[in-house]
């Protein structure tokens, strides 16, 4: 079956929109037109992708078993233009990229400028997250590369092994915390504070739990879990509590005074950072630009 890309466009976009008007306001065109492409695809699929009720229109079991498989085909064809605009030397395009915290804050921000100096009719779209979000991420097509510490490769995400670098994280706190002030100050004296960290599972939260390990001890009294680094920049900087940190992720906050590397002796975690891709398929221009910027950079910090 060949399908009709303006057809699954209009498919998807009544998805995203929750109603075939809303849908129509942002395709410009009216509801009747909408509505005979919607029926001509159901015609030649041979059934119904949604159900027509008074409060709305809902997706019947084709509708959703054909709904990832539009999303691809979409995005397929948006970077076919984009790669075959750069062959053509007009460098159009959009870069797709997600990053954890720590490298959203330095290294991706450096990279970025670096591209759009040589390529400034490129755009960027960035999404920050943990792991598990920017992995989801990079299956469902939503990013090209990910950027995050480095994990076993699967099935559909493998690391790309020329873009590597290592960075370091610490217990951080605010500059007037009162554990500044203890003389001989160990890592157990951080055991009974409060302390804010990404969830349990989550790849900051599991190199936190191996430094304790590594010193024989359990886990300190983390009272928050959050994926928000706004939220945990200010629970350190503003409530009093702890939390551990790549280096990259607090430079700013260091140099302006706010919150910075609490003297424990001995306590560091070191991580590998890498880009990530999909197995499978071509990588689009925009990313290998981006790749080839952020494999320059981190060569420097090896």
């Amino acid at each position: 079956m060949t399908f009709n890309l303006q057809q699954l466009h209009a498919f998807v976009t009544i998805v995203s929109s929750g109603s075939l008007g809303r849908a129509a306001e942002a395709l410009h065109v009216t509801q009747p037109a909408l509505s005979r492409a919607i029926r001509r695809l159901e015609d030649e699929l041979g059934a119904p992708l949604f159900e027509r009720h008074s409060r709305g229109m809902h997706l019947t079991a084709v509708g959703e078993a054909l709904l990832p498989h539009a999303i691809v085909l979409q995005r397929e064809a948006e970077q076919a233009r984009e790669e075959i605009d750069a062959m053509r030397g007009l460098a159009r395009g959009t870069i797709r990229c997600g990053a954890v915290g720590s490298i959203a804050s330095l290294v991706l921000p450096l990279a970025v400028s670096g591209v759009l100096q040589q390529w400034p009719n490129l755009r960027v779209e960035i999404i920050e997250g943990v792991w598990d979000r920017l992995a989801d991420a990079l299956i469902r097509r939503e990013i090209d590369l990910a950027l995050s510490m480095a994990v076993p490769d699967t099935d559909e995400i493998v690391a790309i092994g020329h873009c590597r670098w290592e960075d370091s994280s610490y217990v951080v706190a605010a500059l007037d915390h009162p554990l500044r002030g203890k003389q001989g100050l160990v890592l157990a004296d951080t055991l009974d504070v409060q302390w804010a960290i990404p969830p349990r599972g989550t790849a900051p939260f599991m190199h936190m739990e191996q430094a304790f390990a590594e010193h024989g001890l359990g886990l300190p009294n983390v009272v928050v879990e959050t994926r928000s680094i706004t939220v945990l920049k200010s629970l350190v900087s503003r409530s009093g509590f702890l939390s551990w940190m790549a280096e990259p992720m607090y430079v700013t906050e260091s140099k302006a005074g706010v919150f910075d590397t609490l003297p424990l002796p001995g306590v560091v975690g070191q991580r590998t950072l890498t880009a990530f891709r999909r197995r499978h398929g071509v990588l689009p221009s925009p990313a290998v630009k981006l790749l080839e910027q952020l494999r320059q950079l981190t060569a420097t910090t090896d």
